[in-house]
């Protein structure tokens, strides 16, 4: 059905119910000056012409693409393959979020398990996740996990203090309650970032009560540590 307009008896009729004469009435309260503007705009662009302006535009800036990027706090230069975008547009992902429903998503279910199976066979690990909602879950995650692993027998996280701020607090709220204690990551200034790639402080915190020792590579404030030998203490 095609669109048939308000006509001027429609207008009045709305008008009159309102309690106003006019439409410009409904705008007294903005300002002449803000309303008479005039907008001297260029002549319209084609699709093509404003990509090619848009870059050039662009390209005075200092970008990933032709410098390295240590921003840090999450900010990375992120490569995603372009396969990602086509599969991530096919049916079987597109309309199903989450598989609540089994029976009508059987071409996500079936993606995660192959995802995990392969997951599983490239690192060796029993069992896989098929995917987090972002860092700070998947952190808090693992913490929760390496609990379970000890049996709740160890109650003692080292968290790094050069990990996101945010994903250590979601750590604190994923853990309430559960007699866990979190050490290591105390206020830090940015005269100390330097010495946060230094695992020795955290190593010090380390003994037969720790469950887990957490690091960020590249770590919040976008440097490199250096944790092999923490790990290994960790595992011992």
């Amino acid at each position: 059905m095609r669109f048939i307009p308000h006509t001027e008896a429609d207008r009045q009729a709305m008008l009159a119910t309102i309690g106003v004469e006019s439409i410009e009435a409904l705008f007294h309260d903005v300002p002449e000056k803000a309303r008479a503007v005039e907008f001297r705009l260029p002549e319209p662009l084609t699709e093509m012409e404003v990509l090619a302006e848009l870059n050039q535009l662009a390209e005075a800036n200092a970008g990933t693409h032709h410098y390295a990027c240590f921003l840090g706090a999450g900010a990375y230069n992120h490569f995603v393959p372009s396969v990602v975008d086509y599969v991530i547009s096919r049916g079987e992902f597109y309309t199903a979020y989450t598989p609540y429903q089994p029976e009508v998503s059987q071409g996500t279910l079936q993606a995660i398990f192959e995802y995990q199976s392969m997951i599983c066979a490239l690192t060796g690990m029993e069992v896989s996740n098929a995917s987090h909602y972002d860092g700070a879950t998947s952190l808090a995650e693992a913490v929760i996990m390496a609990l379970n692993v000890h049996r709740r027998r160890r109650h003692k996280i080292v968290l790094s203090p050069a990990i996101h701020p945010e994903y250590r607090a979601v750590v604190r709220t994923y853990t309430q309650g559960m007699g866990l204690t979190i050490v290591g990551d105390g206020e830090t200034t940015h005269q100390d970032l330097e010495a946060l790639t230094d695992p020795t402080p955290l190593a010090d915190l380390v003994d037969e009560e720790t469950a887990m020792v957490a690091l960020q590579v590249p770590d919040c404030s976008g440097q490199m540590a250096s944790p092999p030998a923490l790990g290994r203490l960790a595992e011992a």
